[in-house]
């Protein structure tokens, strides 16, 4: 039960949602895509996302000074379940503000105008 409630209190936060919802959607991001994305500061996003990370929601990968996030490939019962659920719950519809901000991630980071480094 103790496992169980840690998942559920690292998703009973807004932000942490939002990043959920985005990592599922759009598979592994860098500390810098929720900045922008969610329009928060680097020290904010880096806490949820650590919070997701020692909760089990996420699994951390570095690569150089930048910090990228995805879902664990390690099967886990708890956690499996939970996100399936997330997956079919979480749709840009219910959040039409961070779609809008998404479609213009998508775009920046088509067009090469968007990137995480030092020179950005």
């Amino acid at each position: 039960m103790e496992g169980m409630a840690r998942l559920f209190k690292a998703l009973a936060d807004e932000t942490r949602v939002r990043i959920m919802a985005l990592i599922l959607e759009h598979g592994e991001l860098c500390v810098c895509d929720c900045m922008y994305i969610l329009q928060i500061s680097q020290s904010k996003a880096s806490r949820h996302l650590r919070y997701l990370a020692n909760a089990g929601l996420l699994r951390p990968r570095r690569d150089a000074v930048w910090m990228y996030y995805d879902v664990p490939k390690e099967p886990d019962p708890d956690r499996d379940k939970l996100l399936d659920s997330l997956r079919g719950w979480i749709t840009p519809e219910r959040d039409p503000e961070i779609a809008v901000r998404v479609k213009k991630w998508l775009e920046l980071k088509a067009n090469g105008q968007l990137s995480c480094s030092v020179d950005a």
